[in-house]
């Protein structure tokens, strides 16, 4: 059945490092005319990550535009499986797995991403390790196209991802941009992905459009709010025209 633009709810998930107030500049330029819930993902493992969106989905109880960043691409594919709600994907300088692919299998499929070597560890108790970006190297690595203070700012609230998150590959047979209509933004000075595996991964899931950002890093959440807005508008009114 379509539905009217009015009546879709965009569900923003942030990906590692960041957290939920990084789509704060995201939101606003949306307006109010756009209804918006911003999930703060666990970052914990992809199965229970794609669980808790899949909740936030429910809780919603009507259709639903997804919009994943960084790994929140592999989450928003897994918890688009099977769920009639969501209507359409937006993958922000994300990953958008095929199934039994990894975060860190698609990071490292090209070459380009220096993201391994400016990363922190420590065990949780849990198990094994989580893992963060050193704070002197944040700005470079993460979001070299904002000012220091608001670079700094990000460092030291940043959320870390379990290295079992990176690791946990795509489960469902069937991953949902086969099916679903997706659209695809991100910057070519993105250094946590390659801007190559970005154009792979778009002309895969035959996405609706496409929008490469020159010079734009891989927070363009928080450098480029406005493009990444265009885009999740651009999918909103695609899924609202049926």
């Amino acid at each position: 059945m379509a539905v009217s633009d009015q009546n879709i709810t965009v569900v923003l998930v942030h990906g590692a490092f960041a957290e939920s107030a990084s789509w704060n500049g995201v939101i606003e330029r949306l307006g109010a005319g756009y209804s918006v819930v911003a999930a703060a993902n666990p970052l914990r493992s992809l199965a229970g990550d794609a669980a808790y969106v899949r909740d936030v989905v429910r809780g919603v109880g009507g259709p639903v535009v997804l919009a994943g960043h960084s790994y929140g691409g592999m989450v928003i594919t897994e918890a688009a499986a099977g769920e009639p709600m969501v209507r359409g994907l937006v993958y922000v300088n994300a990953f958008a797995p095929e199934t039994s692919e990894s975060a860190i299998a698609l990071s490292g499929k090209f070459p380009g991403s220096t993201l391994a070597d400016t990363l922190v560890s420590y065990p949780v108790a849990s198990g094994g390790n989580e893992v963060a970006i050193a704070q002197d190297a944040f700005r470079q690595q993460f979001v070299a196209d904002v000012s220091e203070d608001t670079a700094a700012l990000m460092a030291r609230t940043q959320r870390p991802i379990t290295e079992q998150a990176l690791g946990e590959a795509l489960s469902t047979s069937e991953p949902p941009w086969k099916s679903l209509p997706s659209w695809f933004v991100f910057g070519d000075a993105d250094r946590n992905i390659p801007v190559a595996a970005h154009r792979f991964m778009a002309e895969r899931a035959g996405a609706r459009g496409t929008r490469e950002v020159a010079g734009a890093s891989h927070a363009m959440t928080m450098s480029q709010p406005g493009e990444v807005a265009e885009s999740i508008i651009e999918a909103v009114r695609g899924v609202g025209a049926g």
